[in-house]
């Protein structure tokens, strides 16, 4: 009927030996953009957790931001429930100026950043003020958060 030639696997070895031989021409990027998004998503959630953890809500102005220093600052938060947190430690009142007064004698800078929530009566404001600048830290800046009023009504003088 039909005389056909059958080969078996001898035509078929040829073919693999190239493949095997062939350099791949393609990157798999595949797995190095799984590994990038799941490091963005480490950072996005460790971020917030970098900052100083007591919640208030700052008034808005219209300062700009103050440079940033080489040494930590030192923070001091004044909660809306009239409670006084040093960097993260809950502070009582009577004890603020002992401590106060033991880490101005070990830091270089007289600066400390005052983060008052807007709800706390300006009176306190000003005693917690008062008892930074007797502990020995005489440069105080006053924390809010940007895109508050201006004050200003358009008019010159």
């Amino acid at each position: 009927m039909g005389a056909g030639v059958v080969q078996r696997n001898g035509g078929n070895r040829r073919r693999r030996s190239r493949a095997r031989s062939a350099a791949m021409s393609e990157i798999n990027v595949t797995p190095f953009v799984d590994v990038m998004l799941v490091l963005l998503i480490i950072f996005m959630v460790a971020a917030p957790l970098l900052t100083v953890g007591v919640p208030v809500k700052l008034p808005e102005t219209a300062a700009a931001a103050l440079p940033s220093e080489q040494e930590e600052p030192l923070t001091i938060t004044l909660t809306a429930d009239g409670r006084i947190v040093l960097q993260s430690t809950e502070t009582a009142p009577g004890a603020l100026m002992g401590k106060l007064r033991a880490i101005a004698a070990e830091r270089d800078s007289d600066k400390i950043f005052l983060r008052a929530d807007a709800d706390v009566p300006y009176g306190q404001v000003a005693r917690v003020m008062g008892a930074l600048n007797a502990g020995g830290f005489r440069n105080i800046a006053l924390v809010t958060d940007s895109g508050g009023p201006t004050l200003d009504d358009g008019q010159d003088g």
